[in-house]
């Protein structure tokens, strides 16, 4: 049986043995995975009630600080939720749960866990590679390393289907243990089928909820667009499964249409990377203006683009994910922040890629609200009129509900919402880096890093 399609107990996976982990996900049944780190690995495991996550087994989560980011549930300064199998069944201050595995939260923050719309995860091996790298070549000294030639037309060529698999289950297991329980998987690496199968055993192995994005790939044993089909009939039939499926139409590659044709014939979300220093504008526009644009969009950055795009782009209900300390760093133009907010569009959080950045949350939050923040500072500073400014509350209902409803999971996960699933997750409110604890949300997003994700759950289907 695969972790596609059966529900299952909880399981550990150690991330801090790469072997031990692959090894444990190639030998688990499907089921809930709870990663917790290295550090509390051991005690965390040994403190687990017994039947945790068995299916029909009550586990009443008690005694945290609970956002739920649902505001007709509510917060709770001390609250339990309560989940029944895979599902949330109960939130609120306290609750009675006669027979329930109990887990204790003293001192821990429960809340949704991160929802990233886009991640390269085939480059997790290259990590750092191009820390100091920019998008394109643009022909100024500092551009001679860059990620479209670097790492897509040089490093990818040399990805064989098993390099592509270690990378994608690794990556995976390496964000849950951040706190990341769902992700689009950006896989430009589909070189052949063999390569798309590997990548999507690789997320699967990981048992992590995930969106395989299904983008393009080089070579002539490349498949791309046309066998879209023969992957999802072979691994995606079902719409009520751990893994889902989008279509990649970047419209920089000759030929995109066929894409956007095929995804739309196979009722998947399209989502591509929309750059104006990559030179799309104009065909971006001209498809805007021909009402190629609806709600099933994802469009990734929209740096640098024009007021008519983003007014297209608004009209259809498309959803926006942005990037923001990638495109700071890598020449993709200002993250488009305000103009989000200000046209009141969808948006999303996302880490893109690690050869340049990390992929924690704790940063891409970071990053939202100090952005956000200089920009409107600067013009109050000036005395002229300016946005309101983002809290730290905004910030994590972009990385939560902000990406559920990008990836149309919002029925499903991205708050505790009792009906949901439960995919979240425990952060330590006790550790030295947050004591004391006087703003919990303040403290999520101004203090914390990865090492306080002290647990993360993701139930499979």
């Amino acid at each position: 049986m695969c972790r596609l399609c059966d529900p299952g107990k909880l399981e550990f996976l150690c991330p801090t043995s790469f072997d031990a982990a692959r090894a444990e996900a190639q030998a688990n049944a499907a089921g809930t995975v709870l990663s917790a780190n290295a550090a509390a690995q051991a005690a965390a495991a040994a403190s687990l009630p017994k039947g945790i996550g068995d299916a029909g087994r009550k586990t009443l989560i008690k005694g945290g600080i609970v956002f739920s980011v649902d505001d007709k549930v509510g917060n709770f300064a001390v609250g339990d939720v309560l989940l029944e199998g895979a599902k949330i069944t109960a939130v609120g201050p306290s609750i009675e749960a006669s027979g329930a595995a109990v887990l204790d939260a003293t001192g821990k923050i429960v809340m949704p866990g991160f929802v990233d719309t886009h991640h390269h995860q085939f480059e997790t091996a290259l990590r750092s590679q191009l820390a100091n790298g920019i998008l394109i070549n643009d022909g100024r000294p500092e551009s001679a390393q860059n990620y479209y030639e670097t790492v897509l037309q040089k490093f990818s060529n040399a990805y064989r289907p098993e390099d592509v698999y270690i990378n994608e289950l690794f990556g995976s297991l390496a964000q849950l243990d951040a706190g990341v329980t769902t992700v689009m998987d950006v896989s430009q690496i589909h070189h052949s089928p063999e390569h798309s199968d590997a990548a999507i055993e690789g997320i699967r192995d990981a048992g992590r909820r995930s969106v395989f994005g299904y983008f393009e790939g080089r070579g002539d044993a490349a498949k791309y667009p046309v066998d879209a089909k023969r992957i999802r009939d072979q691994y995606f039939a079902s719409g009520d499964q751990l893994m889902t499926m989008v279509m990649g139409g970047e419209i920089y590659i000759p030929g995109y249409e066929e894409a956007w044709r095929i995804g739309r014939e196979l009722d998947m979300p399209i989502a591509l990377h929309v750059v104006g220093t990559f030179g799309m504008q104009p065909t971006f526009d001209e498809l805007g203006a021909t009402g190629m644009f609806g709600p099933d969009n994802i469009f990734i950055h929209m740096t640098g683009m024009s007021d008519a795009g983003w007014k297209y782009a608004a009209d259809a209900g498309a959803h926006i994910s942005l990037s923001v300390p990638i495109e700071m760093q890598m020449r993709h133009g200002t993250p488009p922040l305000q103009k989000v907010i200000d046209l009141g569009i969808s948006f999303s959080l996302s880490t893109d890629v690690e050869c340049t950045m990390t992929a924690d949350f704790f940063t891409q939050m970071r990053s939202f609200v100090t952005l956000q923040r200089m920009e409107a500072n600067t013009k109050a500073l000036a005395g002229e009129k300016y946005p309101r400014l983002v809290t730290a509350r905004d910030a994590i209902r972009a990385a939560t509900m902000g990406g559920a409803t990008g990836l149309k999971l919002d029925h499903k996960i991205g708050s505790l919402t009792p009906g949901k699933e439960a995919d979240l997750i425990l952060l330590d409110a006790d550790a030295l880096n947050v004591t004391p604890l006087n703003n919990a949300p303040g403290a999520v997003v101004t203090l914390m890093e990865r090492s306080n994700v002290d647990a993360s759950s993701s139930p499979a289907r």
